[in-house]
């Protein structure tokens, strides 16, 4: 019979801290997936794991070389699927396999869906519009993530609290783009439909909408954020910013995504309005079949395929340990003009 040891996890944290050349302190950090130690530091405790024969817990077993998670939110959206179909075409083409990770409505966070490829051993993960993009997210959960040795790419959001490459449309020149086209048309009071103020992506959009606002009808910033209607990014979503925008007396709308302008062009005929004679709508994505919505929407491109193969190359860049620079590449949206949008109203 083999003696039983009194005490073997601090037996083996003294033999693993022996073989590394660390403080039993720091084995435990390593073992738990704490930040603050030293990548060449981890990598030697890992070693010792193996040279001792010890089993690593699942979160610190090598990578599969194979899988890359996806953690993206709910498709009900179609510009999700585009990008993950970007994203994972491009993986597939470089040997990977994507895993995609859906958040739904009362199904799992994106903290329990990172957990739960970080336990299938993942290469690393794309996140989409996720928490990074939540001004009031805590982000040390990234940063936990890093700790692990898990390699990540952030998509739509940004946060200067998080070390990693972030992949983003420029929402202040989409902004730009579709108040100029509108001021253009002859259209003076132009209403913003955008989500919850918290988010990234809305506040650039309003910082573009403002600015444009000034520049093009020569509103104030005050007057112009008069005219911004914070919803959800639904097509329900637009048509109640919409119709609170239809009494302030818009005649054009832009809207934070194409769902929300189909939401809009809705508001404006159960207002008994035609688009676009009567009110413009513009959208942002340019979703797959959008182009044949009745009318078909003007809306301002978002550089998808640019934008997911930027990520993935990020990705195999951080996973191969010469990683692109911590920072934020930013890609420049395009206007498409469709049938959406005309002539504002004739002046009074």
């Amino acid at each position: 019979m083999r003696p039983v040891q009194s005490n073997p996890v601090t037996a083996r944290l003294a033999d693993i801290a022996a073989q590394a050349g660390v403080s039993e302190a720091t084995v435990s950090r390593v073992l738990n997936g704490k930040p603050g130690v030293a990548a060449g530091t981890r990598e030697s405790v890992l070693a010792a794991l193996d040279v001792l024969g010890y089993e690593r817990p699942v979160r610190l077993r090598r990578r599969s070389a194979g899988l890359v998670g996806l953690i993206t939110p709910e498709l009900e959206n179609p510009i999700f699927p585009a990008l993950a179909q970007v994203i994972g075409q491009s993986l597939t083409r470089q040997g990977y396999t994507p895993v995609l990770a859906t958040q739904t409505p009362g199904g799992s966070t994106e903290d329990e869906l990172t957990e739960m490829l970080v336990d299938r051993g993942v290469s690393g993960i794309i996140f989409v519009s996720g928490l990074h993009a939540d001004t009031t997210a805590d982000m040390d959960r990234y940063e936990q993530l890093r700790a692990q040795g898990v390699p990540y790419v952030l998509v739509d959001g940004f946060s200067p609290k998080v070390q990693a490459p972030f992949i983003s449309p420029d929402d202040r020149a989409a902004m730009r783009l579709a108040v100029t086209h509108l001021a253009a048309l002859g259209h003076t009071r132009i209403g913003l439909a955008v989500g919850p103020k918290r988010f990234v992506p809305v506040l650039r959009k309003i910082e573009g909408f403002t600015a444009a606002m000034e520049d093009s009808l020569g509103l104030t910033p005050a007057e112009a954020e008069a005219l911004v209607q914070h919803s959800l990014y639904t097509l329900e979503g637009g048509q109640a910013a919409t119709t609170a925008l239809i009494a302030a007396g818009c005649t054009a709308v832009v809207c934070a995504s194409d769902m929300m302008a189909l939401g809009a062009i809705r508001a404006a005929r159960q207002a008994g309005l035609d688009v676009p004679k009567d009110i413009s709508v513009v959208g942002f994505d340019d979703s797959p079949l959008i182009a044949f919505t009745d009318p078909p929407l003007t809306t301002i491109r978002k550089p998808v395929t640019a934008m997911g193969q930027a990520a993935v190359r990020a990705l195999l860049e951080e996973i191969g340990g010469t990683p692109a620079p911590h920072s934020e590449f930013v890609f420049m949206p395009e206007l498409v003009v469709r049938g959406s949008t005309a002539s504002g109203p004739a002046p009074k």
